[in-house]
């Protein structure tokens, strides 16, 4: 402020100066009039190159905080310039520090296993997430402040939105449901801000396939168990009331048995099932003897057939070359005894059955059970290994299956590294084999 007196006073003194040389007396007020407007023409040059580098700087001609960017300017201007510069450099580090926390906030929900999508207070799409636009189908740039009720024609998401009560989820069909492989999403809509809507999907397909596979493993168990309950306690209420002969005892008394074993049989194989499922994988230490195995094999199988089948079956065993295979050998007894004993169960009398072990070229251990039973039609073959399902239940329960044969069967070759493969025709028998990897199969080498 004191310069800036200075100038104004030089100013007036020049002025005044210059009239009293004119003019003398008479001319000196007009001499300081004029050194009053020289220096308020000054002032106005310098506000206008103020002005000039502001309105260059807010439409991007020269950026504003650049190094001699800021125009040359004395005393009172200059101190203004330079805490404009200040200022404006300092909103330009919060920009950028914003801008910087809005992309880290909208790499998080990129990257969330959750679709997220924001919505105006039109309902129209301001942003999504990759995952959402999976879920709905959406393109992530094109659909940008699209309508999302132009986009999600769901009649049950329509009526959600419609109804502006937010406080439960629905769940509609996903962009790639099919009949075949169902996709079910949960929506859950939150308000925020000026009437947006923060919208949040996410992929329940395997809970619900989870829950329904809970449904109907309870129904399955509460079904095997109901019949056979029921006949040992029809049974044991006719041995309590009537007066029988010792023949018709024994052959309920003989009933009530088998039908106990029946159901102890489901129980074993439930244990079996969720030891498999809860037991850490088998190591690579413990190795077993395929020939070993095989023997067990078939000494049960011709137990079996002899109950199952009193006219006789064929039953042939391969041993093939002497292995050994690394993993526990009660499962892997327990998987090849699953599938020899469906075999038996399903090949009728007189039918065949071939049981072997080879190695294949690559080094891999193959154990195949061949039968000439009915076979199975091709429509049942993805669902074989799933926990009761059955392709004849009669057939099943007459030869004192439970249908978790296979499940178990599935579970140790996955434990094992193997694969489980299923070749059948309707009306020509059928084929299971378990193939095990390199690493877990070598020759045997006797001590």
């Amino acid at each position: 402020m004191i310069r800036r007196g200075i100038i104004f006073a030089s100013c007036a003194v020049v002025g005044g100066a210059l009239g009293w040389w004119a003019a003398s007396k008479q001319g000196l007020g007009w001499g300081l009039l004029l050194g009053a407007a020289a220096w308020q023409l000054l002032d106005v040059y310098y506000a206008r190159r103020l002005l000039k580098w502001l309105r260059s700087e807010q439409s991007n001609e020269t950026p504003l905080i650049m190094a001699g960017a800021q125009p040359r300017l004395p005393g009172l201007w200059s101190e203004i310039a330079d805490r404009i510069r200040r200022l404006l450099k300092n909103r330009e580090q919060q920009f950028r520090e914003s801008q910087t926390r809005l992309d880290e906030f909208l790499a998080a929900l990129q990257a969330s296993p959750n679709g997220v999508v924001l919505l105006d207070a039109q309902g129209r799409i301001e942003w999504c997430n990759q995952t959402a636009a999976h879920h709905f189908g959406f393109d992530a740039q094109r659909d940008v402040m699209q309508h999302i009720a132009n986009l999600v024609r769901e009649p049950a998401f329509n009526a959600y939105m419609a109804s502006g009560n937010f406080l439960q989820e629905v769940v509609i069909p996903g962009n790639f449901n099919t009949p075949a492989r169902p996709v079910k999403l949960s929506v859950h809509v939150h308000g925020y801000g000026n009437n947006r809507k923060l919208l949040l999907s996410r992929d329940i397909t395997a809970l619900e396939q989870a829950d329904a596979m809970r449904r109907d493993f309870v129904a399955n168990v509460s079904h095997e168990i109901r019949t056979p309950l029921t006949v040992v306690s029809g049974f044991i209420e006719t041995l309590q009331t009537l007066p029988l002969k010792k023949p018709e005892r024994d052959r309920y008394l003989a009933l009530m048995a088998q039908q106990s074993q029946r159901m102890q049989t489901l129980v074993d194989d439930l244990l079996t099932l969720s030891r498999l499922e809860g037991s850490p994988l088998p190591g690579s230490s413990e190795w077993t003897v395929t020939d070993t195995l095989l023997a067990q094999c078939e000494q049960e199988a011709r137990a079996l057939s002899v109950l199952i089948a009193p006219s006789g079956q064929q039953l042939s065993f391969d041993s093939g070359p002497a292995c050994e295979i690394a993993g526990s050998h009660g499962e892997i007894w327990s998987a090849w005894f699953n599938l020899v004993a469906n075999a038996v169960r399903y090949t009728p009398e007189a039918g065949v059955i071939r049981v072997s072990w080879a190695l294949l070229a690559d080094g891999r251990g193959e154990f195949r059970v061949k039968n000439s039973g009915p076979g199975i039609a091709p429509e049942h073959l993805p669902r074989l290994t799933e926990r009761f399902y059955r392709v004849d239940r009669s057939r099943s329960r007459e030869t004192g299956g439970t249908g978790l044969g296979l499940a178990i069967v599935k579970h140790v070759a996955q434990r094992h590294g193997a694969e489980l493969l299923i070749e059948s025709h309707a009306g020509q028998g059928a084929s299971f084999s378990i193939v095990f990897p390199v690493a877990r199969v070598r020759l045997f080498q006797p001590a």
